[in-house]
């Protein structure tokens, strides 16, 4: 049986705490750029909805009896 020691276990948890850090990294980048793009895409559907109500307003009849 071999024989585990205190530095083998601190050598591998710092190389596991290295690839979980490099994978929060990443997710955290492409999280960034997926909130600019919904806020691009929010902002581009209300421009375009404003641009329309201003085109086609409502126009209200009233009659007189």
């Amino acid at each position: 049986m071999t024989q585990i020691d205190k530095s083998d276990l601190e050598a591998k948890l710092r190389e596991i705490e290295g690839v979980v850090t490099d994978a929060a990294d990443e997710t955290s980048s492409k999280a960034k750029w997926v909130a600019v793009g919904a806020a691009v895409v929010v902002t581009g559907l209300i421009v375009y909805s404003v641009w329309r109500s201003k085109r086609n307003k409502i126009r209200v009849e009233v009659y007189q009896l």
